[in-house]
C-alpha cells in the first residue's frame, strides 16, 4: 500500500471533527497548559504559506504537551472587526458582516486542511454580538472605575464618590485630568448632578476629552499611530493630518509603572520587552514653571526636564504647535508665520515627528517668559519636535546639553550658554561626569548630584517646580469614526455621557444606508434612522478601536459559551493565564501593551487572578517570498517589446525585469504556455531561450500579491500533503528568524515521509511489522530521537528536530527495522509534526483510532545510548584494511585473538609472523608484521 496523503489526511481531519478529539474540559486531574496564537483578521485573500508558521509551531507544542500528560487548551478565533471589511463595504455596498463571514469560512477551511488540533467548540469572533457584549461590559467597568494612587490599583467609582461625600477632594490621590477642582464635602453635595458627573469624568479610566489624533479625511476616521506610515494611511496611502477632536480615551498611563515593572516577571523576547520599555518611557526629573507676563501674573509655562542642572543654560522655551497657549502667545507680527507652520505640522504624524530628530524647523511666537531663577526674558518658540501629548507639551531648550536643542539654536542663531567647565556644545557630555558648574547662580562649583538636589529644593521653595516622574506613554485614544466596530454603550444627556444598563447589552450595530460619514461629517452610525436610547437620547456615534476585542479574548476562550458572565470564576481559576503565546512582534506597542493594561485592570476588579496575561511569548519570523522575474526586451526607444530573454542572456539586451507568477515557474524554469495565459498582452510572447529553456531570475522579497510570489497552502497540500507542509515550514529555519520560501526544497521532506511510511510495509507494499526484540542499534536510534525531539520542542528548536527525524529514519531503513516496539514509539514522537500519517500508522498497528493524540510520550532511557561497542579500524602495517565491531570491555589479549582470527586479516598477513599488535582502546588496532 503506497502513501496516499490526500485520502489519509481527509480521513483523519474528518475523524477529529466528528469525534471532537481536541475538545478540552475546564476540569481535569492533569496539569493545565494554555497554548495560544494571536488570532487572525480574516481577509478575503485567505492564507498564504507564510501565515501558518506560528500556528504550526504552537500546534506542535500543544500536541507534544498532550503527549506529556497535560490538559491542553489550544483554541482559535477571529479578530473580525476592522477597516478592510468596512472599505470593501463602502465600495460594494455589501454589509461587512457578510464578507467577514465568507472570509472566516475560507480561513476555517484552510486551517482544517493543515490539521490543527484546535478546540473549535471555543471559537470566538470579535464581531459576534455574543462576544462584543462582554467587550462593551468591560468598557462599562472601566468607565465606572478610577485609579487610586495610594492603593496603587483601580477601584469602583462609587468608592471615589464616597470619599467626596465624606471629605471632599482633600486627600484624594488619583490619576486624573490636570484641571480637577478642589472642594469640600459640603461643596460637593451642593454641586448639581451635572456638575458632579462632569467632575467625575476627569477621574474615570474611560473618559471623553479633546485629543490630538491622526485624522484621515479620505477614510473618514481616526487612525492609530501604527496605521500611519510616512504621513499617509497604511491602507490606501491617503493623507493624514493632526486634528483635535473629542475622543474617548483610556487612562492607560495610570498603569505605567506596573506595566514597566511587570516586564521583569514574564518570559518575552528582550527586543520586544525593550520596545515596551521605550514606549512607556519612564523619566525621572523635575517640573519647572516659567512665568509668562503676557498671560497674567499667575500663568506660567510648565516644562518637564530630566536635566534640571542645565536650567542656567536655557536660551528658549519651545512649545508643541498644538499647545493650548500658542494662539494667545502669538503676536500680530508673527501670526501669519505661526499659522503657516502649524498647517505644515498637521501633515505629519507624531511618529514622523519623533523619527525625524535631526530635521530643524520652528517659528517664533513673539512672546517671552521669565526664567524662574534669574528673572531674565526667555523667547517662546514652537517646533514640531515637541509633542503636545508628551510631558507638558513644552521644553526648555538647552543647546549646551541637548543635541536637538543645539541644532535648533544654531539653525535660528540663538545664543549658546555653557553650563559647566566640561560641557560640550554638541550635547554629548555625560552629566554625571561633567565638571563643576560655572556662571550658574546658586550651583557654582557643585557636582551634578549636588546641583540637582540644590536646584529642586530652590524651585520648590519659591513654588516654581518640584521633583517628578513622568512617562512618554500617553492615554490611548479609544474611539474610531467607523461603522464596523463595537458600538460604545453610551448615550448622552445634557451633553454628558451615561452608560446604558448592563441588562441592555449588547448594544447592536444599527442598519445604515451607507458605510460613509454623514454629509455633516458625523461617523457612519449617524446615518442610522431613529437610533436613540429609549427613543430620546443620542448614542455615541464612534465605535471602539480594533484593539478593544483583542485585549481580553484569551479569557473568552476559557468559557466561550457562557451567556451570564465574560468568564466563570471556576474556569478562570483553572486556566488562569496563557502559558505560551505565539505571534508577531509588530504588535509590541499595540495589542500586547493594551492587553496587559486590560488584564491588570480586570485583576484590580477581582475578575481574574493573574497580573500578567501571557507567561511566555515567542515572536515567529516571517516567511518571505521567493520572487521570479522575466526580462522584457526594450526597443531602441526604450519601449517594451513582446520578446523575453532568458536570465543568462539578458546582459546582451536592454531589458526591464517583470515579476512573474511563481506558480508557473518550476526550479526557475518558466512554463511558456502558462506564461502566455498569465496576462492577455503576453498571449503572443516570444522567447530567447538558453539550452532550450527560459530561466527566470529570482529574489527574496516580502510575500505579496503584487509581486506574484504568494504561494497558496492549498496547492502545496494538494500536491504534497499537510504533513509535508507542516514539517517543511519548520525545516526552513529557526522559528524566530525570517526565511525565504522555496517550493523547490519541499520534495526532500515529502520523500522523508514516504520513507517513514515504508518502514511499516514490506517490499510488496503490504503493512508488515514484527513483534521481535529490537537490536541494540535499533533501540539506540529510537532513544536518540526521543531525547532529541523532547529537548528541541522544549526549547522551540523545531527545525533541528526535522533534520533528526530524517537521520533516524535513514538509520532504521539501513537496519531494515520493522519492529513494532520501535516503530510504535517513533509514531508518537513524530506525531506533533506529522499528525495525519502517524494517526494512520498508529491505527494500522492495532491501536484504537484517535487515541494517538492522548498517548504517552516515550520515556527516554539513557542506557540505550551508552557505547559498549566500537567499530575499530583494523590496520596491517599502518594501512587500514577493514573495520571490526568489538566490545569495549575486552582485554587486549582478547582483542588480539579476535583480530588475528579474522579470515580477511589472515589473508593480508599472508603467513608472515606477527611482530606485535598495537591496541588503543576505543581508537585503533594495528597489526605489525
Amino acid at each position: 500500500m503506497d502513501y496516499h496523503h490526500r485520502a489519509i489526511e481527509k480521513k483523519w481531519q474528518k475523524f477529529w471533527a466528528d469525534h471532537q478529539t481536541f475538545r478540552v474540559s475546564n476540569t481535569s486531574d492533569k496539569p493545565k497548559y494554555y497554548v495560544l496564537d494571536m488570532f487572525p483578521y480574516p481577509s478575503g485573500a485567505g492564507l498564504h504559506v507564510g501565515h501558518p508558521l506560528g500556528y504550526i509551531a504552537s500546534d506542535i507544542f500543544a500536541r507534544y504537551k498532550r503527549l506529556k500528560g497535560y490538559n491542553v487548551l489550544h483554541p482559535m478565533g477571529y479578530d473580525s472587526f476592522g477597516l478592510p471589511a468596512e472599505q470593501y463595504a463602502i465600495q460594494t455596498g455589501q454589509h461587512p458582516a457578510v464578507t467577514t463571514a465568507a472570509n472566516i469560512n475560507r480561513y476555517r477551511e484552510q486551517l482544517d486542511n493543515i490539521g490543527f488540533s484546535f478546540d473549535w467548540s471555543r471559537e470566538v469572533r470579535t464581531s459576534d454580538p455574543a462576544y462584543y457584549k462582554w467587550t462593551q461590559w468591560i468598557f462599562t467597568k472601566l468607565f465606572n472605575s478610577w485609579y487610586n494612587k495610594s492603593a496603587d490599583r483601580a477601584e469602583p467609582i462609587d468608592r471615589l464618590i464616597a470619599l467626596f461625600d465624606e471629605r471632599g477632594s482633600a486627600g484624594v490621590d488619583a490619576v486624573c485630568d490636570d484641571d480637577i477642582r478642589s472642594f469640600t464635602a459640603s461643596e460637593w453635595e451642593a454641586f448639581s448632578m451635572e456638575e458632579q458627573q462632569r467632575e467625575l469624568l476627569k477621574y474615570r479610566l474611560a473618559y471623553l476629552r479633546e485629543s490630538t489624533v491622526n485624522w484621515c479625511a479620505a477614510l473618514g476616521t481616526v487612525l492609530a499611530n501604527d496605521e500611519v506610515v510616512n504621513g499617509v494611511s497604511e491602507r490606501g496611502g491617503y493623507p493624514v493630518e493632526q486634528k483635535k477632536m473629542m475622543q474617548w480615551s483610556m487612562r492607560i498611563t495610570a498603569y505605567a509603572e506596573r506595566l514597566l515593572s511587570g516586564l521583569e516577571t514574564i518570559d518575552w523576547p528582550e527586543p520586544l520587552v525593550e520596545m515596551q520599555r521605550n514606549w512607556i518611557g519612564k523619566s525621572v526629573g523635575a517640573n519647572v514653571r516659567f512665568p509668562v507676563p503676557k498671560l497674567g501674573a499667575d500663568q506660567a509655562i510648565e516644562v518637564f526636564t530630566t536635566r534640571v542642572d542645565t536650567i542656567y543654560g536655557v536660551n528658549a522655551l519651545v512649545l508643541a504647535p498644538e499647545h493650548e497657549w500658542v494662539d494667545q502667545l502669538t503676536t500680530d507680527k508673527h501670526r501669519a508665520e505661526i499659522a503657516s507652520y502649524i498647517a505644515q505640522t498637521k501633515k505629519k504624524s507624531e511618529l514622523d515627528r519623533m523619527a525625524d530628530a535631526r530635521s530643524v524647523s520652528g517659528a517664533f511666537t513673539g512672546s517671552h517668559a521669565l526664567h524662574p531663577l534669574t528673572g531674565k526674558e526667555v523667547p517662546i518658540w514652537i517646533a514640531d519636535y515637541v509633542l503636545a501629548g508628551y510631558g507638558t507639551g513644552a521644553v526648555m531648550a538647552v543647546p549646551s546639553g541637548d543635541q536637538r536643542d543645539y541644532l535648533f539654536s544654531t539653525h535660528f542663531g540663538l545664543p549658546i550658554i555653557p553650563i559647566s567647565d566640561a560641557q560640550q556644545l554638541d550635547g554629548q557630555a555625560d552629566p554625571t561626569k561633567a565638571g563643576r558648574y560655572i556662571n550658574s547662580g546658586i550651583i557654582d562649583g557643585m557636582t551634578y548630584h549636588e546641583a540637582v538636589d540644590k536646584l529642586i529644593a530652590e524651585l520648590e521653595s519659591i513654588g516654581a517646580g518640584e521633583a517628578t516622574v513622568t512617562y512618554r506613554m500617553r492615554d490611548a485614544v479609544f474611539g474610531r469614526q467607523r461603522y464596523w466596530g463595537e458600538p460604545v454603550p453610551v448615550y448622552f444627556k445634557d451633553g454628558l455621557p451615561y452608560l446604558i444598563g448592563e441588562d441592555e447589552l449588547p448594544l447592536l450595530l444599527p442598519a445604515v444606508d451607507k458605510y460613509l460619514p454623514t454629509e455633516t461629517g458625523e461617523p457612519p452610525l449617524g446615518r442610522a434612522k431613529d437610533w436613540k436610547y429609549r427613543g430620546n437620547y443620542e448614542y455615541e456615534l464612534s465605535t471602539m478601536p480594533g484593539w478593544a476585542g483583542s485585549s481580553w479574548y484569551w479569557y473568552r476562550y476559557m468559557d466561550a459559551a457562557n451567556e451570564k458572565e465574560f468568564v466563570a470564576e471556576a474556569a478562570v481559576d483553572y486556566w488562569r493565564d496563557v502559558d505560551l503565546y505565539i505571534g508577531g512582534s509588530e504588535h509590541a506597542t499595540g495589542h500586547l501593551l493594551y492587553s496587559r493594561f486590560w488584564n491588570k485592570f480586570l485583576k484590580d476588579m477581582g475578575y481574574v487572578p493573574e497580573e500578567e496575561p501571557f507567561k511566555k511569548l515567542i515572536n515567529q519570523g516571517m516567511i518571505q517570498g521567493r520572487s521570479n522575474f522575466v526580462y522584457r526586451v526594450l526597443d531602441e526607444e526604450g519601449r517594451g517589446t513582446n520578446t523575453f530573454v532568458s536570465h543568462g542572456l539578458k546582459d546582451n539586451y536592454q531589458t526591464v525585469a517583470l515579476h512573474v507568477d511563481v506558480n508557473i515557474v518550476a526550479n526557475d524554469v518558466l512554463d511558456l504556455a502558462k506564461f502566455r495565459q498569465f496576462r492577455p498582452d503576453f498571449a503572443d510572447a516570444e522567447f530567447i531561450l538558453e539550452n532550450g529553456k527560459y530561466i527566470c531570475g529570482h529574489e527574496v522579497e516580502k510575500m505579496s500579491k503584487s509581486k506574484y510570489n504568494v504561494v497558496n497552502p492549498d496547492d502545496i497540500i494538494e500536491q504534497y500533503g499537510a504533513d509535508t507542509l507542516r514539517m517543511y515550514e519548520m525545516f526552513l529555519g529557526p522559528l524566530e528568524q525570517s526565511k525565504p520560501w522555496n517550493t523547490n526544497g519541499i520534495e526532500g521532506v515529502f520523500k522523508f515521509l514516504r520513507k517513514f511510511w515504508k518502514l511499516f510495509h514490506d517490499e510488496g507494499g503490504d503493512f508488515s511489522v514484527s513483534d521481535g526484540e529490537p537490536t541494540k542499534a535499533e533501540w539506540k536510534a529510537l532513544h536518540k530521537i526521543i531525547k532529541k525531539v523532547e529537548d528541541d520542542i522544549e526549547r522551540f528548536s523545531f527545525n533541528t528536530s526535522v533534520s533528526s527525524f530524517m537521520i533516524c529514519v535513514n538509520d532504521l531503513t539501513d537496519l531494515k527495522c520493522n519492529k513494532r516496539a520501535i516503530l510504535q514509539e517513533l509514531c508518537i514522537v513524530l506525531h506533533p509534526y506529522a499528525p495525519h500519517i502517524t494517526e494512520e500508522l498508529w491505527s494500522l498497528l492495532g491501536n484504537a483510532p484517535g487515541t494517538l493524540s492522548y498517548a504517552s510520550y516515550p520515556i527516554f532511557n539513557p542506557d540505550y545510548l551508552v557505547e559498549n561497542e566500537f567499530s575499530y579500524p583494523i590496520s596491517v602495517n599502518g594501512k587500514t584494511r577493514l573495520n571490526m565491531t568489538l566490545p569495549l570491555d575486552l582485554e587486549q589479549a582478547d582483542v588480539e585473538k579476535a583480530v588475528l582470527a579474522n579470515e580477511d586479516i589472515q589473508r593480508y598477513l599472508d603467513g608472515k609472523p606477527v611482530r606485535k599488535v598495537i591496541y588503543v582502546k576505543g581508537r585503533i588496532v594495528n597489526v605489525v608484521v
